[in-house]
């Protein structure tokens, strides 16, 4: 098939152009990238490789609508904020369709991804109407002190391909919600779907320039961003990726000081103490480790599983990990779909094979699925994982779960605790004492007890050391976009 054509999948949806100012616009070079199918590599759609021209005109949208988008009513924000979240989930189907088109994923979690990216829309919308602040007991007569919430202004907000619609739902709407104007940047593997929802926005009745959309190439996308660091209108950053980035977007956004949210690299571990309920454990990895194809910041990435349950557990997780089936996202048999691109493919590889070369023994997958198209890996489970493997200390995202050994549980929440990252922890146990003991000593932003299904629109989403700060979702998730500003009004008495 001619990979010029337009893609036999291509949805209603796809709008293949920036949006800046309620207007849908080329790139002001006229340049463009393609944007291809991991499944098949085919052509869905060429969007614009915008420039730092592009990313000011964003800003000067943002910044003119500022003003008369903050000075609305909470009640008038949220509302508008519902009418998107209706027609988010009018189109669940075209939407989760498009998800799985040009990120890979089968289309049952695409469905999901819909509904919880969707609900963080919901709950914004009904924070906007609590942003309190606070009256301050009287310190002297005739002083009256106050303290408000203020919206920090223009936010930029970029985002990753793993979750396209969820990433950037729940960076935008608490920045809505707040009275802050976007400028946002998706993925240059995924900006479809990013463009879609600012689509359903603009039909939701969002007023020009309070949402802006500029798509780049990832030879570009760094001048593009940078134009935004160096923007002093451009008051917050909120952005989800590599801790590399994230630390360039630090330094570089210090000359304006801006607000950031980080939440970055992630290289969680996974512990199974001989308390635990083996069965429920096994299922709690297939939840976190298997959701999109491994390819989430969440993910075990190191499985320490105590000795004496070592052999029972590696056999009740290699017999379901063979069982899981891997094709196109299309497919509704599909467990696992392909990886983003040829390089995440490699990068899975190079530790699986790394692995092998320390002593790991392959249980089950450990092989490319070349049969299937160039992005495929087989599920995988390692056992004899060690320290000295790659797969210990770097972020695999990819389908591959290595079992390492354990005696005790000092010797677990150590192994654990051995990274520079903390976002997300989990550990398996039926001991009451060992779970407060555990839970208060494993160093992460975000801990599963008993559970491998960690999100929700309820509850705060971030990480801690090399993971990164600020947080997502909850009530918590508004303040980032927030000023307190003190007020202290005299001559009352």
């Amino acid at each position: 098939m001619d990979s010029k054509a337009p893609h036999p999948q291509a949805g209603p949806l796809i709008r293949p152009h920036n949006f800046i100012d309620g207007r849908w616009t080329p790139g002001h070079d006229g340049q463009g990238f393609a944007v291809t199918d991991p499944a098949t590599g085919l052509l869905i759609a060429e969007v614009p490789d915008s420039g730092p021209q592009d990313a000011r005109a964003a800003v000067d949208a943002a910044a003119k609508a500022l003003p008369l988008w903050r000075a609305r009513l909470p009640r008038e924000r949220a509302a508008l904020l519902r009418r998107w979240h209706a027609l988010i989930l009018e189109r669940e189907e075209d939407l989760a369709a498009l998800i799985s088109l040009e990120q890979g994923k089968p289309m049952a979690e695409a469905r999901g991804e819909v509904a919880y990216g969707a609900s963080y829309v919901a709950w914004f919308a009904d924070e906007a109407n609590r942003i309190y602040g606070d009256i301050i007991p009287d310190q002297q007569r005739g002083k009256r002190m106050t303290a408000i919430k203020e919206p920090i202004g223009v936010v930029a907000a970029i985002t990753p391909w793993n979750f396209p619609l969820a990433m950037i739902a729940r960076k935008i709407a608490p920045a809505l919600a707040a009275g802050c104007t976007v400028v946002a940047k998706p993925a240059e593997d995924t900006p479809l779907t990013a463009l879609a929802l600012a689509l359903l926005g603009q039909e939701a009745g969002f007023p020009n320039g309070v949402l802006n959309m500029v798509t780049a190439s990832r030879a570009r996308a760094a001048e593009t961003v940078d134009a935004w660091l160096q923007d002093g209108r451009v008051r917050k950053i909120s952005f989800t990726g590599s801790t590399p980035v994230g630390k360039h977007l630090a330094r570089e956004s210090a000359a304006t000081l801006k607000k950031l949210s980080l939440e970055l690299g992630g290289n969680a571990p996974f512990l199974v103490f001989e308390d635990a309920q083996l069965e429920a454990a096994v299922d709690g990895v297939m939840a976190a480790k298997f959701r999109n194809g491994g390819q989430t910041c969440v993910c075990p990435n190191r499985v320490y599983v105590q000795s004496t349950v070592y052999d029972r557990f590696a056999r009740l997780l290699r017999d379901k990990v063979a069982a899981l089936r891997v094709g196109p996202g299309s497919d509704p048999a599909t467990h696992v779909g392909p990886m983003i691109n040829a390089r995440a493919v490699d990068k899975i590889a190079r530790h699986v094979d790394d692995a092998r070369r320390h002593g790991a023994t392959v249980l089950a997958g450990g092989k490319r699925l070349e049969a299937l198209g160039p992005n495929y890996y087989a599920p995988t489970v390692l056992g004899d994982a060690n320290a000295s493997m790659a797969l210990c200390a770097e972020e695999t995202f990819g389908p591959v779960v290595p079992l390492f050994r354990f005696d005790d549980e000092a010797q677990a929440v150590a192994a654990a605790n051995d990274t520079p990252f903390g976002l997300a922890a989990y550990f398996y146990s039926q001991d009451l004492r060992r779970i407060e003991r555990v839970s208060r000593a494993l160093e992460s932003g975000i801990v599963g007890i008993n559970e491998g299904a960690l999100a929700s629109e309820a509850a705060p989403f971030g990480g801690i050391k090399e993971s990164g700060y600020g947080r997502e979702g909850s009530r918590y998730g508004l303040d980032d976009y927030l000023s307190i500003k003190y007020l202290c009004q005299g001559g009352l008495a």
